[in-house]
């Protein structure tokens, strides 16, 4: 991919992989990585929508001291994510100037790429897991002991099942549709996977006319996983995917909700415009061989009034919001609103 992006996507069938590496950090330990302090490092891109997840889930959990973050360039090269970002191209901690060095010292031949979030044993420098469906939920359950005070419960055991249900629908249509429909290489295959994304956001705006957040009175895993692809609905799914019925901006009730995400401490602070906009437009040449990226859209509507308090429901229930970003995560100024 080194000066040309990847021009694979728009003329292979996309299919999302399922994450290789799938050992647990748990409080038990029992896959031989127990919970710990300073033991692990989440590398991301905030680019990415399914590493976004474990961001955000980081951020309202206050695991920020518990588990530090390493952030790589949005656009990728021949050997996939790097660490140009950082002095000497090198992640500060690992020491390494690809995350796919950690793959490595993991297993040698590993199907599937090199992905994002992947969580890395720092004292070995080997990759633990990139299992994006699971790492969130066990930060949010296994991960307890080292949680902030006053940090929500993203996934209360009483609403599990709904929430599992209302996230399944979400991954199959929404987080994975508009890959499918922005990656496809048929008419008939794009018309499938466009179909599909509009009924479930046209039934996702009949169940946030009347609740505040997706389950219960609070925000959870489920919130956190629709919200990723949202907010990136208009700056990439729109254009760059053909996902164009309507733009975000035109769903006054998708648009209020992920306003009042947005707006919510633990959300929009974590998300980066230019990264995601750069990688999209400049990675997959596929499907934009020119590699411009697009000036638009107008993100102030992002800060605008959005009303959501009046359904009711507190982002936090009974806990509080996170502290403020600490200054070495914090958005650079062209990635905000």
């Amino acid at each position: 991919m080194s000066g040309e992006g990847n021009p694979a996507y728009g003329h292979r069938p996309f299919k999302r992989s399922k994450s290789h590496f799938a050992d647990r950090i748990t409080a038990d330990g029992a896959d031989g990585w127990p919970v710990a302090a300073g033991r692990y490092r989440l590398v991301v891109s905030r680019a990415c929508p399914w590493a976004s997840r474990a961001v955000i889930s980081r951020r309202l959990l206050g695991l920020e001291d518990a588990l530090s973050l390493a952030i790589a360039d949005p656009i990728q090269d021949d050997r996939s994510w790097r660490f140009t970002l950082d002095p000497d191209g090198r992640d500060p901690v690992l020491g390494i100037r690809y995350l796919s060095e950690a793959y490595d010292r993991r297993e040698s031949g590993y199907p599937g790429g090199v992905s994002v979030p992947a969580i890395v044993d720092v004292p070995s420098g080997s990759l633990v897991t990139n299992d994006y469906q699971r790492i969130t939920l066990d930060l949010a359950t296994e991960w307890t002991a080292l949680h902030r005070p006053g940090a929500p419960d993203l996934y209360p055991a009483a609403l599990r099942d709904e929430i599992d249900e209302v996230m399944a629908e979400v991954y199959q249509d929404v987080n994975n549709g508009v890959y499918r429909a922005g990656f496809a290489t048929t008419q008939e295959e794009y018309a499938v996977a466009y179909a599909a994304l509009f009924r479930r956001l046209e039934l996702l705006t009949d169940r946030l006319a009347r609740q505040r957040y997706l389950v219960g009175d609070t925000v959870t895993e489920a919130d956190i996983r629709l919200f990723t692809t949202l907010v990136r609905f208009d700056a990439v799914y729109h254009g760059h995917f053909k996902c164009n019925r309507w733009k975000l901006t035109e769903n006054p009730v998708l648009w209020g909700y992920a306003r009042d995400l947005y707006q919510t401490p633990g959300f929009g602070d974590t998300v980066d415009f230019d990264h995601i906009k750069r990688h999209y437009y400049q990675v997959h040449s596929g499907i934009n061989p020119t590699r411009i990226v697009p000036l638009g859209p107008d993100l102030s509507g992002w800060l605008a009034p959005h009303h959501r308090e009046r359904l009711g429901g507190r982002p936090f229930g009974d806990g509080t919001p996170p502290g403020p970003v600490p200054p070495a995560e914090e958005v650079p100024l062209p990635g905000r609103p």
